[in-house]
């Protein structure tokens, strides 16, 4: 006669003590069950699209040929090129809200619970979601990257260069979904999360240079635009990418005189502070 026994109601199950394989393996598991919910519901995706695509036409279209923009004056092709690095990382900090609302509704249906119940890796549920939304994250770049090109957008540094800027802000939306995995497990509810993701977002994004040059700015803003996260993957990107204009002038500010490893830098750090206060809000959340 069998002895086992199942755990009592409430209770977790012993972690699995596989190591960085076996949490990479659970990590791997979380993301496929995520994608497959992301298929399943095409909505979500589709959504997830509209607001970019109509970023980049209303900010094409209608401030192109109102906005100066230094070493290429006003000038509606420039402004397009220059836009478009403000708009790819734009979309990919958004993501947060996504991440943060999806973490928040498992946790609301009582599913957090369950997979903590099981014997795997602490992180491996966050780490599967994170990854889920970056490669949504990814889909959504490339759908914006075609409607850039038909808007006229281009790179002109090569293949290479330009897919080290989309790996840049693909890096600086993995660190942000991060920031929402923290606050779904703090708040009660998806739409709560959903607005705790986006409130501070709008802020951050407009007060970098993804739209306008920081000299634009007033003289109180711009060190803070300079010192920006985003600001410095924007301007690590256009570089890469060729978009900026000849006798365009870098502020003396250390990350816009070394954008790409601001950007990386304060990506891992983004990663290592997010991540360690959101698997510790993971362990401890009721």
């Amino acid at each position: 006669m069998s002895t086992t026994t199942e755990p009592a109601t409430g209770t977790r199950a012993p972690r699995s003590s596989g190591g960085i394989r076996q949490s990479l393996t659970d990590s791997l598991v979380i993301a496929q069950r995520n994608l497959l919910r992301m298929m399943r519901i095409p909505e979500m995706v589709i959504f997830g699209l509209i607001q970019p695509i109509m970023f980049v036409v209303l900010f094409s279209y209608v401030f192109g040929g109102s906005i100066s923009i230094p070493g290429a004056g006003v000038d509606a092709d420039a402004y397009r090129e220059f836009l478009m690095a403000g708009i790819f990382a734009q979309t990919v900090t958004f993501a947060t809200a996504g991440a943060g609302a999806g973490i928040a509704e498992d946790m609301h249906k009582g599913l957090i619970d369950r997979f903590r119940s099981l014997p795997m890796a602490r992180g491996a549920v966050l780490t599967g979601r994170t990854l889920a939304d970056l490669v949504q994250t990814a889909l959504t770049l490339v759908v914006l990257a075609v409607v850039a090109a038909i808007v006229g957008w281009r790179a002109h540094e090569g293949v290479l260069k330009a897919l080290a800027g989309f790996g840049l802000l693909l890096l600086l939306g993995y660190a942000f979904t991060w920031i929402g995995a923290l606050i779904g497990l703090s708040v009660r509810t998806p739409e709560a999360a959903t607005s705790g993701g986006l409130i501070w977002l709008f802020p951050l994004t407009f007060v970098s240079i993804a739209f306008v040059p920081a000299e634009n700015m007033p003289s109180l803003l711009q060190p803070v635009a300079e010192w920006n996260p985003l600001s410095a993957t924007v301007l690590a990107t256009r570089e890469l990418f060729g978009n900026l204009p000849q006798g365009y002038p870098t502020p003396d500010a250390w990350p816009m005189q070394n954008p790409a490893l601001a950007s990386l830098l304060w990506s891992v750090l983004i990663i290592a502070v997010f991540r360690t206060l959101a698997v510790r809000k993971y362990r401890s959340a009721a």
